[in-house]
């Protein structure tokens, strides 16, 4: 009797490693630095993010020239000349924060352009990761660079490079 449980146990044991899951890991941070159009995306991005900024600097100088002005001036003022100072100064603050939304917003022209520019590489690393996951039998593909939990990552499971391959970025 203690024979057939043994073997029965032993039988459990081999079956249930054989249906064992398959873990792997990427780090799509590793993986995006090396694929050269997502870096010349990066930098176009960041020359228009400059440009807008330098832009919205450039606006927010002329309202502190403005304020300026007319705390200077403002003993010379009559009161309805000082209500329309006022109002011009509020309405170029304004425009100035619209503007910096329509560029920096959540559906600014920046972020606008981010989709147009990394989405279409983010979804190719995506559809590689996919697809060596079906190749590997993989259940579970972590990314450690999008602070996934993992204390320890043994390299052999790293499957960084081989996405870079399957995108034609590495030998």
């Amino acid at each position: 009797m203690k024979k057939i449980l043994a073997t029965t146990m032993a039988l459990f044991l081999f079956v249930g490693m054989g249906i064992a899951q398959k873990f792997a890991f990427v780090d799509s941070d590793y993986i995006l630095k090396n694929i050269p159009s997502y870096n010349a995306a990066q930098e176009e991005l960041n020359k228009a993010s400059e440009g807008w900024e330098t832009e919205i600097a450039a606006e927010y100088e002329e309202i502190e020239k403005m304020y300026k002005t007319y705390q200077s001036e403002r003993v010379l003022l009559t009161d309805e000349m000082k209500k329309k100072r006022e109002e011009e100064i509020v309405t170029k603050e304004r425009q100035v924060k619209e503007l910096q939304a329509k560029y920096f917003g959540p559906d600014g022209d920046l972020s606008k352009k981010r989709e147009e520019l990394v989405k279409p590489i983010q979804d190719a690393v995506y559809k590689a990761v996919k697809e060596l996951s079906a190749e590997g039998s993989y259940a579970v593909i972590f990314d450690t660079a999008s602070g996934a939990s993992i204390l320890y990552s043994n390299p052999r499971y790293d499957l960084s490079d081989e996405v870079l391959k399957k995108l034609g970025y590495k030998n």
